[in-house]
């Protein structure tokens, strides 16, 4: 869609209405079960941060820190995160965030369902290449993992 090399931008048609992805996006808990992390008891409340383990195997020992910025029923899910923070023995805090964001809307056979990741521009040269990479084919992935995920009722 973008060659930009700051951004990320994703979209697929979800056969199922904007209220039942709206809930796999908006409630944590389910969020966690198609996105591949532990988010048992949480929820994404805007300008607070969740925290959770991955559940990819291998992965279990990363926890992933999503500040929430902005939620706005069936329309706008949004957080701030650290891009392909796998190192766990790097403390990532001090660099920049990147912001993902969702959007939903309602068309012809379901709903349209896009995502933006933003600021790969600002994150240090040195993994900035490898970060877009990951996020790139993540994406790609998690596109794929909710389709599945909201075709289940």
């Amino acid at each position: 869609m973008n060659s930009s090399t700051d951004r990320i931008e994703k979209q697929i048609l979800l056969k199922a209405p904007r209220s039942r992805v709206w809930r796999a996006l908006s409630n944590a808990e389910e969020f966690g079960t198609w996105f591949g992390m532990n988010l048992t008891g949480k929820q994404f409340v805007a300008g607070q941060t969740v925290q959770g383990n991955m559940t990819y195997p291998g992965y279990e020992h990363l926890v992933i820190d999503l500040l929430i910025e902005r939620v706005e029923p069936e329309h706008h899910l949004s957080w701030r995160w650290h891009p392909a923070a796998i190192d766990a023995s790097v403390d990532y805090s001090p660099e920049p965030t990147t912001l993902v964001v969702f959007e939903l809307a309602e068309v012809d056979g379901g709903t349209l369902l896009r995502v933006v990741e933003s600021g790969f521009d600002r994150i240090p040269a040195a993994r900035r290449d490898e970060a877009f990479r990951m996020n790139t084919g993540g994406w790609e992935h998690q596109m794929a993992n909710i389709e599945k995920h909201v075709a289940k009722g």
